[in-house]
């Protein structure tokens, strides 16, 4: 379960200012599966992170209950001088898993083949999100967060991806930044939409792809506002 109370985020960039958060609450529950839905810029990968604990609100709080993951497919923590084996043993001590396990489960996950073997400087873009996929994936948490974990890999990858993230899903929550309707009707409970800095919160995912599509069609030309 993760819970924001009156969170409030706003970024200042070439003096333009940028709400991605305006005194939010919401509370994410577990077991749940929740997509977050929005226009491009709306702050939802910011939002992911702040949920994570890896960037900081303004204001207010975020609440947390059981373990949470990093977003699923981030792979800016791997040092690129290690292996990619030696980045998932590394990974492994620091969260307190067995490392044979997740060796094991990364290696036939992300399909890396000898490369898993070699520094991580070596990888191309598409090698490290399979890598930072597998090894997210095969740590047990009680909340997943993923954003875009559809945009991983070709679609035979993608729908093991998504297979094994419907399969934590059984025991676990997952609160889902996401472009792919069609993966929010299979795989989400409930949805929310961010626009302008509010979170609105959906407990019929339906409801928050109606709401999403609008903002969608408003957006473009000759849209209505």
């Amino acid at each position: 379960m993760i819970e924001l109370r009156n969170v409030s985020k706003t970024f200042i960039l070439n003096g333009n200012r940028k709400v991605v958060a305006d005194r939010v609450s919401a509370v994410f529950p577990p077991r749940t599966a929740v997509a977050i839905l929005g226009r491009n810029g709306a702050g939802k990968s910011s939002l992911l992170k702040i949920l994570s604990g890896s960037m900081e609100p303004d204001s207010g709080e975020v609440v947390t209950e059981g373990s949470v993951s990093w977003p699923i497919g981030f792979a800016g923590s791997f040092h690129p001088e290690l292996t990619g084996l030696q980045n998932t043993r590394f990974i492994a001590r620091v969260y307190g898993v067995d490392s044979d396990e997740l060796t094991d489960f990364v290696r036939h996950f992300a399909e890396l083949g000898d490369h898993f073997y070699l520094p991580i400087r070596s990888y191309s873009s598409g090698m490290k999100s399979r890598l930072a996929l597998g090894v997210s994936m095969g740590i047990p948490f009680d909340t997943y967060l993923a954003d875009e974990i559809g945009a991983v890999g070709d679609a035979s990858f993608k729908r093991k991806s998504e297979a094994i993230l419907t399969e934590r899903l059984t025991g676990s929550a997952a609160i889902m930044v996401t472009h792919a309707l069609g993966q929010v009707r299979r795989l989400c409970h409930h949805a929310c939409v961010l626009e302008g800095g509010q979170l609105y919160y959906y407990k019929d995912p339906e409801e928050g792809i109606a709401h999403h599509q609008e903002l969608m069609k408003a957006a473009k030309p000759g849209g209505v506002v």
